[in-house]
């Protein structure tokens, strides 16, 4: 009857011993050092494009505000737009991350003309390129969606989309200043 107690005393020992050499392995996690580039992105930013006419839309002026701010834990980097075009006005928010496990920075959005957008991206020097799947006018397709700055405050910008991923047709291009 005695070794009971001692055999359960030795076994608390043990686990307890283990939970702490586990709690002491686990580490908040912390943010992939890619997502610093992201740091490019934060702030108050006008846009200035033009829309080409097509499936996607009427074409013509647009103009929009961006108030990008880094998510708390600095995982995320998120958007929130407003903007006004032929179709009208346009509220949405997007988030900018870093999958690495896939080795690709990611965007997520969503706006109020019901559209949920998703591409995965690059960045070679100045110029970001986000590739997606897409739906144009009813049919499958592909977009990308490329960004080159110009400054520390600038940036140009160009939207296309393609059917089959080979040939590109310019949606709309545009260029955005950071106030």
């Amino acid at each position: 009857m005695k070794q009971l107690p001692l055999a359960a005393l030795f076994t608390s020992v043990l686990l307890s011993a283990a939970v702490q050499a586990q709690q002491k392995k686990m580490e908040a996690p912390r943010p992939a050092p890619e997502m610093k580039q992201l740091e490019y992105f934060v702030g108050n930013w006008h846009s200035e494009a033009e829309m080409k006419p097509g499936p996607w839309g009427p074409g013509g002026k647009m103009s929009g505000e961006d108030k990008c701010s880094w998510m708390e834990g600095g995982f995320f980097v998120v958007c929130h737009s407003e903007g006004s075009g032929a179709m009208g006005k346009m509220h949405g928010i997007g988030v900018m991350g870093y999958d690495a496990a896939r080795k690709a920075y990611t965007w997520n959005g969503f706006n109020s003309m019901g559209e949920n957008e998703r591409a995965d991206g690059s960045v070679s020097g100045t110029t970001w390129t986000y590739t997606s799947d897409t739906m144009m006018g009813g049919q499958p397709g592909k977009g990308r969606y490329t960004i080159v700055a110009m400054s520390p405050k600038s940036y140009e910008f160009k939207a296309e989309s393609s059917a089959d991923g080979k040939t590109w047709t310019m949606m709309m291009e545009g260029k955005v200043t950071k106030k």
